[in-house]
């Protein structure tokens, strides 16, 4: 984790109401990991006061501005243009002068077995997916990408996961672009026909618990990328943590091993931090569960 006050180096629309918007960041990509994310300052005063989480989609390098100097070294972020701070991002230009906090969180777990992957991601909870979906076919797993929306708008970055060799599959509410429908239903036909496979999600709520559901059902493993709005990004302020039955772990990540599913069912309190800390779902209801700090 380190702070950086930076530099912009391209902040473009890529849909109506959705930006990309790259970071001059040296020496970031090294500790970066798929799902983690970082916490932004839209401006070095008052207002906005806090800080915004963003999950990061990539990380890369960029030719130097001229001979003799290193590479470029950037991290990019996609967000959607919801309120006063990502209002002011929006107007943002290149070399206007940032300031963030990353990476930060517990990423997705990579290491498991080669085999079949789905990712499920709705809106913008695609962002985290992208490095993700990089990692595992570098790992030499087969990669089928679930994309879900309200509307064509909301389907971002098809070109960029196709060209890594992911197979996408797409729906919209409203039909306005592939199959017309809920992500989910798509899901549990992929289920159906790739029962020996591992599912990683992220997006809205109502999403994430359906997709619980069927995983339990079809004794699926499965990760998933939890969102939340947050102050500080390092625990401290509470405001990531997700309510769920029991006790609460404060400052932890409560995880156990990805095997059927039911990690939700347990009675306990999942404790995470946002804006993609990472809750792995699996382990029969007897098993202890393993507490990480964040």
């Amino acid at each position: 984790m380190k702070n950086y006050r930076t530099k912009i180096i391209s902040n473009q629309e890529i849909s109506p109401g959705y930006f990309r918007m790259k970071i001059l960041a040296p020496g970031f990509g090294e500790n970066a990991h798929a799902g983690q994310f970082i916490m932004f300052r839209v401006q070095r005063s008052l207002p906005p006061l806090l800080r915004r989480p963003f999950g990061i989609f990539r990380t890369g390098f960029l030719p130097a501005d001229c001979d003799g100097l290193p590479p470029k070294e950037f991290v990019e972020i996609v967000y959607k243009v919801v309120g006063s701070g990502t209002s002011i991002m929006a107007e943002l230009h290149e070399g206007d002068k940032v300031e963030l906090l990353g990476p930060l969180g517990n990423g997705f777990d990579c290491t498991s077995r080669k085999g079949e992957k789905i990712l499920v991601g709705g809106g913008i909870g695609l962002v985290p997916l992208y490095m993700l979906a990089g990692e595992l076919v570098a790992n030499g797993c087969k990669v089928r990408l679930l994309m879900g929306g309200r509307t064509r708008d909301d389907i971002l970055a098809v070109t960029e996961f196709e060209r890594l060799g992911v197979e996408t599959y797409i729906s919209t509410d409203d039909g306005s672009l592939g199959e017309s429908g809920l992500v989910t239903q798509v899901l549990e036909r992929k289920l159906q026909k790739y029962p020996e496979t591992e599912v990683f999600t992220c997006g809205p709520m109502p999403m994430l618990a359906a997709v619980h559901d069927i995983c339990v059902k079809y004794k699926t493993p499965l990760q998933v990328s939890l969102e939340e709005s947050m102050a500080c990004g390092v625990g401290a302020c509470l405001g990531c943590v997700v309510k769920g039955q029991g006790i609460l772990k404060r400052n932890q990540v409560i995880s156990a091993p990805a095997r059927s599913g039911r990690f939700l069912s347990r009675n306990i309190w999942i404790g995470v931090l946002l804006e993609k800390m990472i809750m792995t779902v699996g382990g029969a209801p007897d098993e202890r569960v393993k507490e990480r700090n964040c």
